[in-house]
């Protein structure tokens, strides 16, 4: 199987997704869009991954890439091949399909937890459990099709399914022991956290996620595991 990336920044990488894949044996292909690469010819690849970034999906003008990227994500999806995307992966999925992502009253930033609906991308889950929030837009409305797995208190629509197998997620599991450090290297993501908690929040959440590490990853694992045979089940032959 062969997994092609979308990235919007080098630190919103698949994180421990990679893990995943180098148990199973399948290739990785990144493309970093906010350097200017260009998304390959799609005919290759048998899963797309699109990661999160400090950018939103109205901000065409800045980033025209983003419309290339939509248009990309909108023939994938509905050509019926497996999509991952996280947090802005999951507002461009809803965005690219006809639903509307927008900015929220106070970005959710922190330790918290989701309620899930059950499905086959979150089997072998309970219906609450921890995960990292880090963002300042949100999906306002899931396209027409589409099923909300996921809340929160602050964000209705934590995930989403749309077809058999094209699965949008807002909330973060996928890190590393360092994903906090470096995505508070990024201007946007440190300004976001201390408009909400303040100045020096970053030391106190790192604290946080590495208390919480072990469960992040195992849902991680699970998450992305179940995400892999879903895939496998959908480009299966009939």
């Amino acid at each position: 199987m062969k997994i092609l990336v979308f990235q919007h920044a080098a630190s919103e990488h698949p994180g421990s997704f990679r893990d995943v894949m180098k148990a199973r044996g399948f290739a990785m292909q990144t493309v970093e869009l906010d350097e200017g690469e260009a998304i390959p010819p799609l005919q290759g690849f048998d899963v797309l991954l699109v990661m999160g970034g400090p950018q939103d999906v109205w901000q065409t003008g800045k980033h025209p890439w983003l419309l290339d990227e939509m248009a990309a994500i909108k023939s994938w999806v509905e050509a019926g091949r497996p999509y991952l995307g996280v947090c802005l992966g999951h507002q461009l999925l809803a965005q690219a399909l006809g639903g509307e992502a927008g900015r929220m009253t106070s970005p959710e930033v922190g330790m918290g937890t989701v309620e899930i609906v059950p499905d086959q991308i979150f089997h072998g889950l309970p219906s609450l459990w921890p995960c990292l929030q880090w963002h300042g837009a949100e999906v306002k409305r899931v396209p027409e099709g589409a099923v909300r797995l996921a809340s929160s208190s602050a964000c209705a629509i934590q995930a989403q399914r749309w077809g058999n197998c094209a699965y949008g997620l807002q909330f973060h599991v996928e890190l590393t022991r360092t994903t906090t450090s470096e995505w508070g290297n990024l201007p946007e993501y440190k300004m976001a956290l201390e408009r909400v908690r303040g100045p020096g929040a970053l030391e106190v959440l790192a604290a946080e996620v590495e208390e919480q590490f072990a469960g992040l990853y195992g849902a991680a694992q699970t998450i992305f595991s179940n995400f892999i045979d879903i895939a496998e089940q959908a480009l299966a032959p009939i």
